[in-house]
Formats: structure tokens, C-alpha cells, sequence
């Protein structure tokens, strides 16, 4: 969970606030082509594994590998679009989902959007809220206040 929140602050700093206006290739951008969706996909499999199930951990991360597969796809199409023979250039040697570290670059300078680093660190708040609201429910469970119904693990 943590990973996912950090991760995506990370991601921000260097694409928040111009993410359809330039075509950002440095940073966590220079490893894969989608780390706002590696990141969270990452959160969701650590959500299944505070439920202590590597089987729930599995399904919800390929449940969110898939829905962000597919919205990359419809991103991918605009931003070739949008950049042309430069996004082509950067898909050619970049991963689209899995970060690829030996790839990464950056360069000395570079500037951010306060406003998107906010919004994504309150965003990151509500995601990592998860894990107290995961635990208080367990903690009814096993004090019989709530029915189990099934298990899963």
C-alpha cells in the first residue's frame, strides 16, 4: 500500500498538471508508460494481502491490471495522436505497464504541479484509509459481531 501511494506521488511530480500537454519520458516515465496505473495496481494486491489472502491479492490486482489496460490502450491511441513519431518512439523502447529500472533517466531540473501533487497525496490519504477500515472489520468478524458468509483463503 505503501509502494502504491509513494509510487504515485512520485509519478506526479514529474507528469501533474501537464499530463496531456507534453510528453513526459523521464523518471518513473522512463521505466514503464503507465506507472499511475502500475502504482495502484500494486495497492490493490496489497489490499488482498492485509486481507491475508494471496488468492484475493491476485484477483484484485488482475482485476486492476485489466481495467488499466484497457484505459491505456484508449490513452496510448491519443497520445499517438497528440505526439505522433515521438510517442511512437518512446512506446518502442519503454514498457507499457511493467517498470523496466535499467531504463530510467532523468534529467537536472524539472517542475511540478503543487496543486496535482496535493490532490494525488489526498487521493493516496483516502487509499491508505483502507487499511484501518480493513482491519476494524476483521476485528468484528473474528469477535462475531459480523458474519462471516465465505472464505476465501
Amino acid at each position: 500500500m505503501l509502494v502504491c501511494f509513494l509510487g504515485r506521488l512520485w509519478s506526479i511530480l514529474y507528469v501533474g498538471g501537464r499530463k496531456n500537454e507534453e510528453l513526459v519520458t523521464i523518471g518513473p516515465f522512463s521505466m514503464s508508460r503507465n506507472p499511475l496505473y502500475f502504482f495502484p495496481t500494486v495497492g490493490a494486491a496489497g489490499i488482498g494481502l492485509m486481507y491475508g489472502s494471496v488468492l484475493v491479492a491476485a484477483a484484485l490486482a488482475l482485476v486492476s491490471y485489466l481495467v488499466f489496460r484497457l484505459t491505456a490502450r484508449k490513452e496510448a491511441e491519443f497520445l499517438v495522436g497528440k505526439f505522433g513519431p515521438a510517442y511512437s518512439a518512446y512506446a518502442e523502447r519503454t514498457p507499457p505497464f511493467w517498470p523496466k529500472p535499467l531504463l530510467f533517466h532523468d534529467q537536472a531540473e524539472r517542475r511540478f504541479s503543487t496543486k496535482a501533487l496535493r490532490r494525488t497525496f489526498v487521493d493516496g490519504l483516502y487509499f491508505l484509509a483502507l487499511f484501518p477500515a480493513i482491519e476494524t472489520v476483521e476485528q468484528l468478524r473474528i469477535s462475531g459481531v459480523l458474519p462471516v458468509f465465505f472464505t476465501l483463503y
